[in-house]
């Protein structure tokens, strides 16, 4: 006698369930299934995978023993590896009574035949296949609740678990209501990268990212898991598949050593670089560079550069290749380049003054009189010669080539009078922090403050990149009008004189200490104006040199080649005179470029790790940093005082027309281009910069708190989130969420 078939059961406690359930129960209610069968803590319900009538509903209901349900969908096609289908069902909260929960589970199972689920799955098909299995859970009351990544969603990274949580319930967070705090846990290390709610600490979110780890190696892949606590206890709603995972950034430079990006070019390289700047540009300013050293020092001693997921990235000679290139540099230079190192890298550091006399002032007056009047002088003969409208495809490279290595040639000497500032504020600051109590100790930037020679005026050929797909400030028709500096630019003047009066007065017993002091500021004054003047001036040629690309794109836009003109900065050199279509080359640069735009790229990467960063940040005594509260950002000071306002993150010229006077300017670095916004803002924060970048530089002048090199500021901020920006300590410490 044969057995009689059982059908299969319409309502499922969660407890009867396992992974192998999800085709009948879908993978929500069968994922939570197998994690309470692994005893993680689960909040009680059952799943309905028909038509019950009323009265079974109610049942199951009272088998919960909650008088609150959260009514969810449990598809089939939902929380799959392929594709997650998160947010496409109804979702039904806080149902609290038998025919309030009777009309919350037809609701949710009828949401499988709405448009926005069958945009996803394809054309629609009637009949039961359209209904979705509901998951009904007790309501949870939750203190915190949140969402645990066990791999990184931007970089990829497997090893560091991102977790994003709020007070109260977790769907403030899965529907972007709230931006959270956010942690990032690797191994045992809890690191808080955005406190704006404060509800986890650092043993919570260990103890958070340990059971994340455990569900993803019950699962096998990595995780989207979402957690709440109640009255102090962990429950596990929901886990799902990581779908359209990046593959793991590698930040692995081609040579061993210390790689930097925010050294030499790379503090006008806020952004990852574009193909054509990166293959041709790039390299005749650095072509250029190496010129300009070799007239001054009769030697070349290179940089290495080299590109790291788009960005730019540099390194001194490897260590082992010093005794070999500085004997090949002495041969060749007649001894010319221990004079030079000793002047322009060890004694602005120490003797200021000497490094003057010795060699850094002729430098600066070969700068003004021989190589600002060549650099414009070539630039004028460009645009004379582009104005003819004669100028070919190979005249316009030729001119590119040319500009650009004059450029790099300009740069040189950039490098070396200008680069020779920041060392001068590093030996002013060291020498005060010796020879005076505080606050005199600390008042450095408040004595190069109020310099009246140096311009504010935003000229047009300002950049905010000296990557040449970014538009210069002249072309830019969201550019706002240059603020008046005069008042502000008055009141810093007296503070500085001021200032100096103090100083002197508490010098005055000791006369030689009192001249080294003088003899200090007067040198080091004069160079952070000449730096100024001499950054103003370097991109002079880039509206030129952009120019010179966007009018080869329109030729192989003419030809059908790309789409248009300005698809060229996503093409290499060799590809200029093509005759056939790189529209697919084109698109998948650009996605490329895209992509490596979100990256938090390292402020240092290699496997000689800190000491060019800690000589570029330049702060002259410890800093005390073990008060300060969990998320709070750490940077290097760059311009003294403290300010509070809301977060303005800017990208780039075309958000400029949303920044609001008062707020705190965040940007991964600032260019000349975006000198306007200093006199409006509040304080400025950047990823990158040193004391010798123009967020710096701008900031002392119009007497705003500034804090650089954060590394990743812009991604643990966000807009309308009030901060507190403390310049003399170099933190940003967060105060709330924002709008």
């Amino acid at each position: 006698m044969n057995p009689v078939a059982t059908a299969d059961p319409i309502i499922i406690p969660l407890t009867d369930l396992s992974a192998v359930d999800r085709g009948r129960a879908g993978a929500k209610a069968a994922n939570l299934g197998e994690l309470l069968r692994a005893g993680f803590r689960v909040p009680p319900g059952f799943v309905v995978t028909g038509d019950p009538s009323p009265v079974e509903i109610v049942a199951a209901w009272q088998q919960v023993g909650s008088p609150a349900v959260a009514v969810r969908s449990s598809a089939v096609a939902e929380d799959l590896t392929e594709a997650s289908f998160a947010g496409q069902y109804e979702t039904v909260l806080d149902v609290s009574g038998g025919d309030d929960l009777i009309l919350a589970v037809q609701r949710v199972r009828a949401s499988g035949s709405n448009d926005r689920v069958q945009s996803y799955r394809g054309p629609r098909q009637d009949g039961p296949s359209d209904a979705v299995a509901v998951l009904v859970q007790r309501m949870l009351r939750p203190d915190a609740a949140g969402v645990a990544f066990t791999a990184n969603p931007v970089t990829g990274d497997r090893g560091e678990v991102i977790i994003t949580s709020a007070r109260g319930l977790g769907e403030r967070v899965v529907a972007g209501e709230a931006i959270g705090d956010e942690w990032s846990v690797r191994q045992q290390t809890a690191t808080c990268r955005r406190s704006t709610e404060g509800v986890l600490n650092a043993r919570q979110a260990r103890e958070i990212a340990r059971l994340a780890r455990r569900i993803e190696r019950i699962f096998g892949a990595p995780q989207d898991v979402e957690w709440a606590v109640e009255d102090g206890r962990l429950y596990i709603l929901q886990t799902r598949p990581m779908t359209a995972l990046p593959d793991v950034v590698q930040w692995t430079p081609p040579e061993p050593g210390e790689w930097v990006r925010n050294f030499r070019l790379g503090e006008w390289l806020p952004e990852p670089m574009t193909p054509l700047f990166r293959e041709w540009l790039l390299e005749r300013l650095e072509a250029g560079f190496l010129r300009g050293m070799q007239a001054d020092v009769g030697a070349v001693v290179p940089f290495r550069h080299t590109a790291i997921q788009g960005w730019y990235y540099t390194a001194p000679p490897r260590p082992q290749s010093i005794p070999t290139l500085a004997l090949r540099a002495a041969i060749h230079s007649r001894g010319r380049v221990f004079h030079f190192l000793l002047n322009a890298l060890i004694r602005p550091l120490r003797h200021p003054e000497r490094a003057d006399r010795a060699l850094l002032a002729q430098c600066a007056g070969r700068w003004r009189d021989e190589v600002l009047p060549r650099y414009q002088r070539a630039v004028a003969a460009g645009w004379a010669q582009v104005n003819t409208g004669t100028v070919g495809v190979e005249g316009l490279e030729a001119l590119v080539d040319d500009l650009g290595r004059v450029a790099g040639e300009y740069f040189w000497s950039l490098a070396v009078v200008g680069g020779s500032a920041w060392k001068m504020e590093q030996c002013l600051a060291r020498f005060l922090g010796r020879e005076l109590p505080d606050p005199l100790g600390q008042c450095a930037p408040q004595l190069l403050r109020g310099l009246a020679e140096i311009d504010l005026n935003t000229p047009s050929h300002a950049v905010q990149s000296v990557d040449w797909y970014w538009s210069t400030a002249g072309e830019s028709t969201q550019r706002p009008e240059d603020p008046d500096p005069s008042e502000r630019h008055g009141e810093l003047a007296q503070q500085r004189e001021a200032v100096t009066a103090a100083c002197r007065a508490a010098l005055a017993a000791r006369p030689a200490s009192l001249a080294r002091f003088d003899g200090l500021l007067e040198v080091t004054q004069r160079y952070a104006i000449l730096r100024e003047a001499q950054a103003r001036w370097f991109t002079l040629a880039w509206p030129l040199l952009r120019g010179c690309a966007l009018r080869l794109g329109e030729e192989l836009q003419g030809l059908a080649v790309i789409g248009r003109a300005e698809d060229v900065f996503f093409l290499v050199p060799s590809e200029l005179h093509s005759t056939t279509s790189l529209h697919a080359v084109v698109r998948e640069r650009r996605r490329t470029w895209e992509h490596q735009r979100t990256l938090a790229a390292p402020l240092e990467i290699g496997s000689e790790r800190g000491w060019m960063r800690k000589a570029l940040a330049g702060s002259s005594r410890e800093r005390d940093l073990s008060s300060l509260p969990e998320g709070t950002i750490i940077g290097e000071p760059a311009s003294s005082g403290r300010a509070t306002g809301p977060v303005c993150l800017i990208r780039g010229v075309d958000d400029f027309a949303h920044f609001q006077d008062g707020s705190v300017l965040v940007a991964r670095a600032t260019a000349p281009a975006w000198t306007p916004l200093f006199g409006r803002a509040a304080a400025v924060v950047t990823d990158a910069g040193t004391l010798a970048a123009h967020a710096s530089l701008v900031a002392r002048e119009y007497g705003i708190p500034a804090v650089v090199a954060t590394g990743d500021a812009t991604t643990r901020l966000r807009d309308g989130q009030v901060v507190i920006v403390d310049g003399s300590l170099g933190v940003v410490v967060p105060q709330s969420a924002g709008p």
